[in-house]
């Protein structure tokens, strides 16, 4: 089992409907160092295929993810 990993902020964008999530996780990266992970907290199941694109095409890493009976758990490390 690997480290968990240590997260610079953490965001709980619970409730919201796309594209909030995503918006607001772009935020909190913005106020982040490079390198630092944002753990992200959704349930909309829409936020999966966001999260995947803006990491593909914003040069962010999702480092992992989780989902748990409805809730998506995202980790992204800043570019």
């Amino acid at each position: 089992m690997s480290e968990p990993l240590t997260c610079a902020a953490e965001l709980d964008a619970s409730g919201l409907n796309c594209p909030l999530p995503l918006l607001k996780a772009k935020m909190a990266l913005n106020g982040l160092a490079s390198g630092a992970v944002l753990k992200v907290i959704a349930t909309d199941a829409g936020s999966q295929r966001d999260f995947h694109t803006f990491a593909r095409l914003s040069g962010h890493s999702l480092v992992d993810e989780q989902v748990d009976a409805g809730v998506y758990t995202y980790w992204l490390r800043k570019a």
